[in-house]
C-alpha cells in the first residue's frame, strides 16, 4: 500500500532531524536510511530531500558542510544544529499528540491522553 504524499509530507522535518540528530549524513545516506527504517515505505527522491534540507539550512536547525567520505569523495554533509534539536523536540510533541488524536477518533476514544 502506498502512503498519501501528503501524509509524508508533514512528517518530512521530523523525519529528518530524527535521523540527523544520530549522524551526520549526506543526501544519498539519508534517502536510503529512510527508505530502510520505513521498510520502503519513505521513498524520498534526491529533487523532493535537497530543496527541503535547504529550507532546513535556512531555518538554522541544519548545517551543511564538505567533508571526503570513506571513498574518498567529497560529499556535503548534513550536521543538526541545537536549534534544530529543540525543533525536533517540538516536532516530536506535536506529532505524538497528533498521533494519539487519530488514533482515539480511529479507536473509538478508547486511547486517554496522558
Amino acid at each position: 500500500m502506498e502512503i498519501d504524499k501528503g501524509l509524508i509530507g508533514g512528517s518530512t522535518v521530523l523525519l529528518l532531524l530524527s535521523l540527523l540528530e544520530e549522524s551526520d549524513l549526506y543526501g544519498y545516506e539519508i534517502i536510503r536510511r529512510l527508505e530502510q527504517r520505513s521498510d520502503n515505505t519513505f521513498k524520498f527522491r534526491e529533487g523532493t530531500l535537497y530543496p527541503v534540507l535547504h529550507k532546513l539550512e535556512n531555518k538554522g536547525y541544519v548545517k551543511s558542510y564538505l567533508s571526503k567520505g570513506d571513498t574518498g569523495k567529497e560529499r556535503k554533509y548534513y550536521k543538526i544544529t541545537n536549534h534544530g534539536k529543540k525543533q525536533l523536540a517540538e516536532e516530536k510533541e506535536k506529532w505524538e499528540r497528533f498521533s494519539l488524536s487519530v488514533n482515539k477518533v480511529i479507536g473509538g476514544g478508547i486511547h486517554a491522553f496522558s
